[in-house]
């Protein structure tokens, strides 16, 4: 008798992390990916988990909930903080990587494992093959979306109706009309991506590198703006012209990515007290606290190991290209800079978990069928990476005979499921990893610092007694 199978569908991070999680105890892999012959409008290169936002997986820190998250991922082995860590660029606290290099670790490491067999090829439905994990992101293919909205559809006791507006959120064919009244059962919204310009177009004379507060070291390039250019740069975004949306969509946007314009649009200080902010920095020119700055990442590790790449940080953006570069020229040191990749915007999908999963993961309509990643309703990178995690050791322990397990609700990752599947899903909106998931602690404290250590000593302690009780 052979090794047990599991099936993935999708090899972002999600599918790669669960595809190496399942193959490392036992199991053998097929992991699907419709890349490259069939393309999205986001991705550009045929690497499994491909960054296409940003290229930071966030802070460190055990005081910040990612780095909480990081924590129960490396007790776990994950193969995505592995590759990250071997790729890493300089970000102050966070853990940023160098884009190429981190996709091509991982596809490597994915491709050669013995267990784990890549099929580059489009699932157009939910193989017959059981347990299967849909890890497809949030551009799904059409195909798959509409047999998927089937499923649900079926499951949620309405079978052969969708409710209005669903074919237009998912992707697919024009939207069925429902004789109910519409519930939200798959949603969409959108995210964007910010440009990033070459190193050697920055004009180093201007700008200087520090990190606020110097955590991490001189690790960012900052571009010092006066409040006469914080204000022009502001009224060229305002007058930028964006690309439009579907006719059938909603200008839907997560609050943690919105693109740099609708920041300028909530009013003359917004952008300066969010990604412009100048707090703990001074520009060695002046001595002084600049107006507002624009900070740029190191994007890559060149040949030499020097940056050939940087990122904008937080300038996320759906301007069209002709007026991202009016606004990019009035940001100091960025003058002249030439633009590698212009910020742009598209669709996320997402399910609304709350009525379709159960905190392991599994879709309550079909026990051996798993979900992971954005799909799910996560946010970010480690959020998507941890749930592909977890579904790839429940689907082979449902392989075992074993009941899936999910961790207690005080670790990041068992508070994330807990708002997945019992949060509200008439206002269920994606969500990244935060100390506010958590319960409570039984005393209150009120420094910030001192209760998210706390928070995360808990959070250890339970996840680790949870994890001997996995083996």
């Amino acid at each position: 008798m052979g090794e047990p199978l599991v099936t993935i569908i999708g090899g972002g991070l999600a599918g790669c992390e669960a595809a190496w999680q399942a193959a490392r105890r036992g199991c053998a892999v097929r992991l699907f990916e419709m890349r490259p012959a069939v393309r999205t409008p986001a991705h550009g290169t045929d690497r499994l988990a491909e960054l296409v936002c940003s290229n930071s997986l966030k802070s460190e820190s055990l005081e910040d909930a990612s780095g909480l998250l990081k924590a129960e991922m490396r007790a776990l082995g994950s193969v995505i903080l592995e590759c990250a860590e071997a790729n890493r660029v300089p970000a102050g606290s966070a853990l940023a990587v160098d884009r190429e290099g981190f996709a091509s670790a991982v596809t490597e490491a994915i491709s050669g494992h013995p267990r784990i067999q890549v099929i580059r090829e489009e699932v157009p439905e939910l193989p017959a093959e059981r347990p299967v994990i849909v890890a497809t992101g949030p551009l799904t293919s059409d195909r798959l979306s509409s047999d998927l909205a089937q499923r649900f559809a079926a499951s949620l006791g309405s079978p052969g109706t969708r409710p209005a507006g669903l074919g237009a959120a998912l992707g697919t064919s024009s939207p069925t009309p429902s004789p109910e009244p519409p519930t939200p059962r798959w949603l969409y919204f959108y995210d964007a991506i910010s440009p990033i310009v070459s190193a050697d177009s920055i004009d180093y004379t201007i700008t200087f590198a520090a990190a606020r507060y110097g955590k991490g070291g001189a690790d960012y390039l900052n571009c010092p703006m006066t409040r006469d250019e914080y204000l022009a740069f502001r009224e060229a975004l305002l007058k930028g012209e964006r690309y439009p949306l579907h006719e059938f969509e909603e200008p839907k946007y997560f609050e943690g990515c919105l693109p740099v314009e609708e920041l300028a649009e909530r009013g003359e200080d917004t952008l300066r007290f969010g990604p412009m902010r100048p707090v703990g920095l001074t520009d060695p020119r002046t001595g002084k606290r600049p107006y507002a700055v624009v900070q740029l990442r190191q994007e890559n590790r060149g040949p030499d190991g020097r940056p050939t790449m940087y990122n904008l940080v937080g300038f996320q953006t759906r301007l069209r290209r002709g007026d991202q570069l009016k606004a990019l020229r009035l940001i100091p040191g960025l003058q002249t800079a030439e633009i590698l990749r212009y910020g742009s915007v598209h669709r996320n999908t997402f399910i609304t978990a709350p009525l379709l999963l159960c905190d392991t993961l599994q879709f309550r309509g079909d026990p051996a069928v798993f979900f992971a990643g954005q799909l799910t309703g996560v946010e970010g990178y480690l959020e998507s990476a941890a749930t592909g995690l977890l579904a790839g050791i429940n689907a082979v322990r449902l392989t075992r005979e074993q009941a899936p397990c999910s961790p207690p609700p005080t670790t990041m990752l068992g508070a994330l499921l807990r708002y997945l599947t019992q949060a509200a899903p008439a206002t269920f909106q994606p969500i990244n990893a935060n100390f506010g998931l958590l319960p409570p602690l039984a005393r209150i404290v009120r420094d910030r610092r001192e209760r998210n250590h706390l928070l995360a000593e808990r959070a250890l302690g339970d996840f680790h007694a949870w994890q001997q009780d996995l083996q």
